[in-house]
């Protein structure tokens, strides 16, 4: 069943609080559109930022997303499959991988783009362009003044959507 936050009186959030509420619906929406592409959120992450970069650096990108060695090789693997994505020896560096997006993928990444530009106006209805920006403002701000924290791992997708067991 679906609610709607409570208008009442404001109790005393904290951001972390608001940031969950606001990331939960967000995610599952935006995963709720992407399935339509064959994109999950983190493969959809990673390909947006192959769109933006010509012949990116795995271990770099995953350094600069936050995302574990082990899990980017699989993301990207499911990239590769799915032919999205290539990868290739450096030329420069026979010990690194080139990792870089193909027309297949661009073609995929434009209509996820749009379906995730959606979602967000759904999500982030009550704020103005002006506020929205603010917030994307702010947000980087307090990511980059944030701890440190330790590299994302794809089973913390599947704990998130009660899809581990501990048995």
């Amino acid at each position: 069943m679906a609610t709607r936050p409570s208008p009442e009186i404001e109790v005393a959030e904290f951001a972390g609080q608001l940031f969950f509420r606001l990331w939960r619906v967000s995610h599952e929406r935006t995963a709720e559109a992407l399935e339509s592409v064959g994109l999950t959120p983190p493969l959809f992450a990673l390909l947006n930022v192959l769109g933006a970069r010509r012949g990116a650096i795995q271990q770099e990108i995953g350094q600069a997303m936050g995302i574990d060695p082990s899990t980017m090789v699989s993301l990207i693997d499911q990239l590769e499959s799915a032919g999205l994505a290539k990868r290739r020896t450096h030329p420069r560096d026979r010990r690194a991988r080139e990792v870089s997006i193909t027309p297949k993928g661009r073609q995929i990444l434009e209509r996820a783009r749009g379906l995730a530009t959606r979602v967000e106006d759904g999500v982030l209805r009550g704020l103005s362009a002006a506020e929205r920006r603010q917030l994307l403002t702010l947000l980087r701000r307090a990511l980059s003044s944030a701890p440190p924290q330790p590299l994302w791992r794809a089973e913390e997708e599947k704990h998130l959507h009660g899809e581990v067991r501990s048995d």
